[in-house]
């Protein structure tokens, strides 16, 4: 019943995270019954994932370098926060309450996976701190034996540095991850952050 575009279509969806072959085969169908206007629409924007590029500052993904927040004038210098993924920029932005920047690792340390420090951009973090010495460095990685090892390992690679820095609060169930939580459990996890150092 399935043509060679359906099957190659089933064959890449299903290769989204959380999404298995079945899932693949009825997002495939709606896109088959859609509208051309949305898989025309769909298509355009899928391409235009060709136009982001790294922030040169933060690492986040953008249209423009520097980003919108590293480029802005009422963005606070005196908050850096630190996240494992530019989704959870999006997760922190939609408090509404953290003015401050961000940096991206873009990953965890996980040895087991062959993630190492080196992977992490953790020599443009170092530089950044030459030309923007925040008053406060939030660590928002995820709380998992992943985020904790690398929340570790940059609380020793700072504290050289005598910048405070704070963890988010419990609160974050353990094993979950922060594009996941809901504004209030992020908002309380973010008033309630620990100081490490």
């Amino acid at each position: 019943m399935k043509t060679a575009a359906l099957d190659d279509l089933i064959a890449h969806l299903s290769r989204l995270p959380s999404i298995g072959e079945r899932t693949a085969t009825r997002l495939a169908f709606y896109l088959l019954r859609a509208k051309p206007q949305f898989r025309e629409g769909l298509s355009r924007a899928i391409e235009r994932l060709q136009d982001i590029v790294l922030c040169s500052q933060c690492r986040t993904v953008t249209e423009q370098n520097p980003c919108a927040i590293c480029s802005s004038h009422v963005r606070q210098q005196k908050h850096l926060c630190i996240v494992e993924k530019a989704s959870d920029i999006y997760s922190v932005e939609r408090l509404g309450s953290y003015r401050g920047k961000y940096f991206v690792l873009h990953g965890l340390l996980n040895p087991m996976e062959g993630i190492g420090a080196e992977d992490l951009g953790l020599q443009r973090l170092m530089e950044r701190f030459q030309n923007d010495r925040p008053e406060e460095i939030i660590l928002a990685l995820n709380p998992t034996v992943e985020g904790d090892v690398t929340s570790s390992y940059l609380l020793r690679l700072l504290s050289p540095l005598q910048i405070p820095i704070s963890r988010l609060a419990a609160g974050l169930p353990i094993g979950s991850e922060l594009e996941f939580a809901d504004q209030i459990t992020l908002g309380k996890a973010f008033e309630g952050r620990t100081r490490l150092r």
